[in-house]
């Protein structure tokens, strides 16, 4: 029982680490209770349900806003939205189980420091590609001056191995285990000696984010959709207006809930092209786009200050349930208000602005470190993130996502432009920091600096070698005990 209790302690500290608690020092330490767990559990098969319990009970906390998605805007209604999401943690919480049935190997052995963390970071990493990534340990360290050295290195990966090693060298220390297993522990203040994080600067050049406030539940008619198209131009305009020394060089709009297109209407496209002519600047819009076979696209549109589309980029990476229904669950509903599911883009778009490059991406993609990178490895040097956080109502999911966006920042030493629907609206400078955000719910602009910055990061040049260089740790920490467990094992060794 006592093994048991610990992997939910560990459960809890996890969620306690995020927003809406945001108790960042407990990412330290959060596994730990886990690894005691782990170390003293010899079956495999426990091991495995252990870890497996754990990320159960840690996805249920950090993402219960999920189920709200689904039962309201996905119209399953509570019993299947709850039914629904916890299928989802069921299986998000895989790759905990994984995680400690090989961390309870790995645990026996003075390597167990860094190859436990190593084996973290090598499975943290795999979200992703398997479906659906959010809050890696690393994010909980977007305030800590001193692992942020870490992020243009390694990307949030680097912080995620540091809390690791700490959680690990506590679980050790806890078992009393040897203090020589526990040396590892002083390479950490070595971080001094990387390079500082940028210092707070003002932005040299100058942008307009807005934030409409469109409801998410509007039923749209012609004459609607009109109105709203024409309230975006008026919101716009009085931004602009604010400041006619500086008039803004970009102006941003969101990702909306609501049906704007700019190569079909005719009337929209009128609105947009003027807005910039009007302004003389670049105007940037989040808009449903089509395939030549009529499939809709979710995409970011780039408007000259001459009038006229500068360049298209359609989101590659989509979101369950909210732009397309997954295979076996079609009963649901997508949230989108398309006729039929979203199909995925093909390639990152970097577009040219007034002799430099940005890169625009939609919503979800920036909980993608290597995802994200490519926009800066392919020149763009400020980031512009559209989203609509809506969906997540009155939850922490807002918070959550705007951590990681600033991570992306920090990564690729990027300043970060953030428009969204009706919050969290914010600018990010190249160190992650907020440099000024909009309140929720209210339908504002803001008129912000930023810097355009070409000088690439490690991490934004060769993307996730951290990762790899972990999982062959991790291999070689498992394969070395296997080593040592055959060598124990062979009659050479046994005792007379």
């Amino acid at each position: 029982m006592l093994n048991w209790l610990l992997a939910l302690v560990s459960a809890a500290l996890l969620v306690l680490c995020f927003p809406r608690f945001s108790i960042a020092w407990l990412a330290a330490v959060a596994i730990a209770p886990l690894l005691i767990a782990l170390a003293r559990e010899p079956r495999p098969l426990r091991r495995f349900l252990l870890g497996w319990t754990s990320g159960v009970v840690y996805w249920f906390g950090v993402c219960y806003w999920i189920q709200f998605v689904l039962s309201f805007h996905g119209g399953l209604g509570n019993l299947a939205g709850w039914a629904v999401f916890l299928l989802f943690c069921f299986a998000k919480a895989l790759h905990m189980g994984v995680f400690a049935w090989l961390a309870g190997i790995l645990i026996r052995r003075w390597w167990a420091v860094p190859a436990v963390a190593a084996l973290w970071v090598a499975i943290e990493a795999t979200h992703g590609s398997l479906g659906f990534a959010w809050l890696a340990l690393g994010n909980a360290g977007i305030d800590m001056e001193m692992p942020m050295r870490l992020a243009p290195l390694t990307g949030v990966y680097g912080l995620s191995f540091v809390f690791m090693t700490m959680a690990t060298g506590l679980a050790l220390a806890a078992l009393r285990r040897s203090r020589l297993e526990l040396l590892w522990l002083i390479l950490l203040p070595f971080l001094v000696f990387l390079p500082p994080l940028p210092p707070a600067q003002r932005g040299r050049e100058t942008a307009l984010l807005t934030q409409p406030n469109i409801s998410e539940t509007e039923e749209w008619t012609p004459e609607s959709i009109d109105r709203m198209q024409r309230r975006q131009v008026v919101l716009t305009m009085r931004g602009v207006q604010v400041e006619t020394e500086r008039p803004p060089s970009i102006m941003v709009w969101p990702e909306v809930p609501a049906p704007l297109y700019y190569d079909e209407d005719q009337r929209f496209r009128s609105y947009a092209d003027n807005l910039a002519r009007d302004t003389h600047a670049y105007l940037l819009i989040g808009l449903v786009a089509h395939t030549p076979g009529g499939a809709p696209l979710n995409s970011a549109a780039l408007i000259s200050p001459a009038g006229g589309l500068v360049s298209r980029y359609d989101k590659v990476n989509l979101v369950p349930f909210g732009e397309y229904v997954p295979w076996p669950l079609g009963f649901a509903n997508k949230i989108s208000t398309e006729l039929g599911d979203f199909v995925a883009g093909q390639r990152v778009v970097v577009s040219p602005v007034d002799g430099h490059k940005i890169g625009a991406f939609i919503c979800y993609e920036s909980v993608l470190p290597n995802f994200v990178r490519q926009f800066a490895a392919g020149g763009a040097e400020v980031l512009i993130n559209i989203s609509n956080d809506g969906w997540f109502g009155q939850s922490a999911a807002r918070y959550q996502h705007l951590e990681m966006v600033r991570m992306r920042a920090a990564e690729n030493r990027r300043w970060i432009l953030r428009s969204t629907n009706d919050g969290i609206t914010a600018t990010i400078d190249s160190a992650g920091r907020l440099r000024g955000t909009l309140p929720l719910y209210v339908e504002a602009t803001s008129y912000t600096g930023f810097t355009y910055i070409s000088e690439r990061t490690p991490y934004t040049r060769y993307g996730n070698w951290f990762v790899a260089l972990c999982a062959a740790m991790a291999a070689m920490g498992l394969l070395a005990e296997r080593v040592a467990v055959s060598r124990a094992g062979s009659p050479a060794h046994r005792r007379p």
